[in-house]
């Protein structure tokens, strides 16, 4: 386990040194009980993964399953610390979120973590094409995430589908009957201001009135 509190002039992690090995990097953010991580891990053992998880009791046990996993660190932090501090551009290629407090109460929702703030984040440092993995029980949550997602281009509905191991809350909620919804988005290319303002410039007229339009594959 490592142990890490908002220090200001703590540096970004290298991933390298941190798992001894480079390899693709996939981070479960709020990793619970770590019952999820471990079985990912240990299905894709070519892959790194990373919990973060802010409850000692909880890092503790994701910790202790971890132990025969040698793909598998532990952070002890708080999720947007390590995001926004932590982690550098384009160092990730899947981002689980998994049941996230879902704070109903209409007076709570601006502690929800899933914001346009949190989506720039976690775009910014996915690789091309990356995943990002959501899921909740709370349809109400579910669909203001939707919204969200479908203000921002920087996101696009993945085409696979969902083959991930349950997670302690999945397993439960299943068991009661209740349903759960679930988002794969992949990271999308965003064009920036001044190479839409070249793509912009290379619309030629013609003498005849009509357009040229100049396409490029990204």
């Amino acid at each position: 386990m490592i142990e890490l509190f908002p220090i200001a002039d703590v540096a970004t992690l290298n991933l390298s040194e941190l798992f001894g090995r480079r390899a693709p990097v996939h981070v479960d953010l709020g990793c619970g009980d770590g019952s999820f991580l471990s079985a990912l891990a240990s299905e894709q053992p070519n892959t790194n993964f990373l919990g973060i998880e802010r409850l000692l009791r909880r890092v503790r046990s994701s910790d202790k399953k971890a132990s025969d996993l040698p793909n598998i660190r532990i952070i002890r932090a708080e999720t947007l610390y390590v995001l926004q501090r932590l982690l550098a551009p384009e160092s990730v290629e899947a981002f689980y979120l998994l049941f996230p407090d879902p704070w109903p109460k209409r007076r709570h929702h601006r502690r929800r973590i899933i914001t346009a703030g949190f989506l720039d984040c976690v775009w910014t440092r996915l690789t091309n094409y990356g995943s990002l993995f959501v899921a909740t029980d709370h349809g109400d949550y579910f669909a203001a995430v939707r919204q969200l997602l479908a203000k921002t281009p920087k996101f696009a509905l993945a085409k696979s589908d969902w083959k991930l191991p349950a997670t302690t809350f999945e397993q439960k909620f299943v068991a009661a009957g209740i349903a759960i919804q679930k988002a794969n988005e992949n990271k999308a290319k965003v064009m920036s201001a001044a190479a839409q303002r070249i793509i912009d410039s290379m619309t030629l007229k013609s003498k005849t009135g009509g357009y040229v339009n100049i396409q490029t594959n990204s």
